[in-house]
Order: structure tokens, then C-alpha cells, then sequence
């Protein structure tokens, strides 16, 4: 088995730097996303209601109405 290489310090800081800015973006980015996601769930849920509330009235009609 060959020995461990000696890694230079630069490139272990390039690393850990890189892996410290990719996890600060990504807070940053969920942060930014977060409330846009939720306001579209609300809309959403909104919408769905809406939609089951004319499926209801439609299914309501169909049956209230006599047959020809």
C-alpha cells in the first residue's frame, strides 16, 4: 500500500473555503425560496378549494336535475 500524500495547505484551504461559501449560498438561496414556495402552496390550496367547491355544486346540480 503506498503511503499517504502530504496534501498542500493551500489546497485544503481552497477546499474548506469552497464548501464554506457553497454552504452559505445555500442558506442564502432557502432563504430566498422559502416564502415563494410557501405563498405558492397557499394559492394552491386556495385554488383547491375553490375547484371542490364547484365539483360539489356541479355533482349537486347533476343530481338535482331531472334526467330528459
Amino acid at each position: 500500500m503506498i503511503p499517504p500524500v502530504q496534501v498542500s495547505p493551500l489546497i485544503k484551504f481552497t477546499r474548506y473555503s469552497a464548501l464554506l461559501v457553497g454552504m452559505i449560498y445555500g442558506k442564502k438561496r432557502y432563504d430566498y425560496l422559502k416564502p415563494i414556495a410557501e405563498e405558492e402552496r397557499r394559492i394552491e390550496a386556495e385554488e383547491k378549494k375553490k375547484r371542490e367547491e364547484l365539483e360539489r355544486i356541479a355533482k349537486e346540480l347533476a343530481e338535482g336535475s331531472p334526467s330528459i
